[in-house]
């Protein structure tokens, strides 16, 4: 079986690291979010890509879900010593992704060429994707103005009130090479437990990627349970727009797209209703604090996929 998994983040890159404990390396392809890409300190940085790639090569921290395990932090204690920003942190290891990423990006390289060489350099033989090549930013839109989206995320920590998004870029952007064959090639698209809003949602902007996944079976694993998010803002953001945050606005937002849901045990109450939304629903324990809880959440959604095929 064949999975296009679309994902970022750390609940993206938990389900993405269940799914590649059980599928062939060359049966699964991320499409990994770059939204959420920015510049600092004069650095390139991929916070979802490299969240996904730490994670597939068994090198992310376990405790934060992002970063590198075993970090260090000499460089940024010294630059903040020295007067310069501290409010994102850059471990030691991490930082040579950052510098060599934007090395090669001052040299033309395009993004997915770099991932690609990267995940060869770190062993990680799924095809793991960025959605374009071409720079998108996502922009929240909050009570304190236009907002990057990492300095509402980290630097502001998700304070702010929010009221909309904005995709800048979007409209020149393209799948990323590989993106769209892929797609075509899979027998499912899995929507990973990732924000609908600023995960999901730029890549479903990109120029024919929504129309193309349209005409897959997809499923999708709602990052909510109990109307609550595991990590992330998801569950803040549906309250501020005005949404009432639970397992069935997550289906409902991706109404006319997905064909299955995956949703908690504990959001049962929402069964009869997804299946108004013609919506396949699948009940299970979406929590995954361990690897085995990730292997398990995987299997369940790849048996899901292969009952409805």
């Amino acid at each position: 079986m064949k999975i296009v998994a679309l994902a970022g983040g750390v609940g993206g890159a938990k389900l993405v690291d269940g799914l590649a404990g059980l599928l062939s390396p060359e049966d699964l392809t991320v499409v990994v979010n770059t939204g959420d890409d920015f510049e600092h300190v004069g650095l390139y940085i991929c916070p979802d890509l490299d969240t996904i790639c730490y994670t597939l090569a068994g090198i992310a921290n376990p405790e934060t879900g992002w970063g590198r395990i075993n970090e260090t932090w000499r460089t940024m204690e010294e630059m903040r010593r020295l007067g310069g920003p501290g409010w994102f942190k850059v471990g030691d290891q991490d930082l040579a992704t950052h510098l060599e990423r934007t090395r090669r990006m001052k040299e033309h390289q395009p993004l997915s060429q770099i991932v690609c060489e990267f995940c060869r350099t770190w062993k990680i033989e799924q095809s793991v994707l960025p959605m374009s090549d071409q720079i998108v930013r996502t922009v929240v839109k909050t009570d304190q103005g236009d907002l990057d989206f990492q300095q509402y995320f980290v630097q502001l920590e998700c304070k702010p009130r929010v009221n909309g998004f904005i995709f800048s870029g979007i409209e020149t952007a393209a799948p990323a090479p590989g993106v769209i064959r892929a797609i075509d090639e899979s027998d499912a698209v899995v929507i990973c437990p990732s924000n609908p809003w600023v995960s999901i949602g730029p890549i479903l902007a990109v120029a024919g990627l929504r129309s193309k996944i349209e005409t897959k079976h997809v499923f999708a694993v709602s990052p909510l349970i109990g109307g609550k998010a595991i990590k992330g803002p998801a569950a803040k953001m549906y309250l501020e727009l005005g949404v009432q945050p639970t397992a069935l606005a997550v289906a409902e937002h991706y109404k006319g797209l997905a064909t299955g849901f995956i949703l908690d045990n504990i959001d049962a109450q929402f069964l009869e209703e997804i299946r108004d939304l013609k919506m396949l629903p699948l009940l299970t324990d979406t929590l995954m604090k361990t690897s085995e809880d990730r292997r398990r959440l995987a299997h369940s959604v790849l048996n899901f996929i292969g009952s409805t095929l």
